[in-house]
C-alpha cells in the first residue's frame, strides 16, 4: 500500500470494526491534527466479503489519497486505470462540455465507487469527479478491480447490483429534468437524495451548494437559493450544519405532485 499524500500515514487492517447505525462505514476522516489514520478494508462495502488472499492482494496495491474541496480527482477523457473507493467525505460527478458549461451527475457518499463501467469497457473517463469538501479515496489498481469483478462472487454481485441501481437511477434524473417547472424540479431533487439520517429524520446529507443543485437540476443558483428560502418559511426545510432536514415530507411531496397551472390564452 502506498499513499499519494506524504504528510498521510495509513495503516490498514483487514478486520472490521463495529460500523455507526448509518449506512456510512467506519472510515476517519483525516484532519489537520490527525494524520495517522487506520482504515479496516472490511469495513469498505464492496471489500467486506472478500477471501483472506484477496484481501491480501488488495492491501498489498490499494494507494490512499487525500483531496480537499474542489480539487478534481478524476479528469474526463483520462486513461482509466483504477477503481475508485470513496471512504470519506462527498464527491460530485460532473461532464464539461466543449462550451465550458458544467452538468452535475450524480453525488457519491462513503462506500460508494466509481470508475467500473471504464473499467469493464476499458475506455477513458466521460466524467469528471471533483471533491465536495475534504475526503478520502481509495484506488484499487484495475488489473486487481478487474480480477475481483470476475471472481470474486460478492464484489460481482455488489458490481451488478449498483450497475442497475445506476440505470435506475439515472432514469430518474432523465425525468426529473424533464419537468419544466424549475421549482418542481427542485422540490423532485429533494425528494430523490432524501434519505433517513440516524436521528431517523428525512435529511439530505452534506447538502451541496446552492450551485452544485443548479448544475446538476439545469436552473441558476438564484432559483435554488428562491426556492430553498421559501420552503424553509413554509416551515417544510430547516438548514442544519451541513445538511438539510426535511421538517415536513407530505407536503414536500405534495408538491412534488402538484398539477402543473398552465397559463390561460
Amino acid at each position: 500500500m502506498a499513499s499519494k499524500n506524504k504528510k498521510l500515514s495509513v495503516s490498514l487492517e483487514d478486520a472490521p470494526i463495529s460500523s455507526p447505525s448509518t449506512d456510512a462505514p467506519a472510515i476517519p476522516v483525516p484532519s489537520k491534527d490527525k494524520a495517522n489514520i487506520t482504515i479496516h478494508l472490511r469495513n469498505i462495502p464492496l471489500l467486506k466479503g472478500l477471501t483472506s488472499d484477496d484481501m491480501a492482494l488488495v492491501k498489498n496495491q490499494l494507494v490512499i489519497q487525500c483531496y480537499s474541496r474542489r480539487d478534481a480527482i478524476i479528469q474526463k477523457g483520462a486513461s482509466n486505470d483504477s477503481l475508485l473507493l470513496l471512504l470519506s467525505g462527498n464527491i460530485q460527478v460532473i461532464d464539461l462540455t466543449d462550451q465550458g458549461s458544467i452538468t452535475g451527475l450524480s453525488l457519491l457518499s462513503p462506500g460508494n465507487f466509481f470508475g467500473e463501467v471504464a473499467l469493464i469497457n476499458n475506455t477513458v473517463h466521460t466524467s469528471s469527479a471533483v471533491a465536495l469538501n475534504d475526503v478520502l479515496v481509495a484506488f484499487l489498481p484495475s488489473a486487481i478491480a478487474l480480477h475481483l469483478f470476475s471472481h470474486s462472487p460478492s464484489v460481482a454481485h455488489q458490481i451488478q447490483y449498483h450497475l442497475a441501481q445506476k440505470v435506475r437511477r439515472d432514469q430518474q434524473f432523465r425525468n426529473l429534468l424533464s419537468i419544466s417547472n424549475t421549482s418542481k424540479r427542485i422540490f423532485s431533487f429533494l425528494v430523490l437524495m432524501k434519505k433517513k439520517n440516524a436521528e431517523k429524520q428525512e435529511s439530505v446529507e452534506n447538502l451541496p451548494t446552492h450551485q452544485e443543485i443548479a448544475n446538476m437540476i439545469n436552473t441558476s443558483r438564484e432559483t435554488v437559493t428562491r426556492t430553498l428560502l421559501l420552503l424553509a418559511q413554509q416551515g417544510i426545510i430547516k438548514k442544519d450544519a451541513h445538511r438539510l432536514i426535511i421538517t415536513n415530507p407530505d407536503a414536500l411531496i405534495k408538491l412534488v405532485n402538484k398539477p402543473q397551472e398552465t397559463k390561460k390564452s
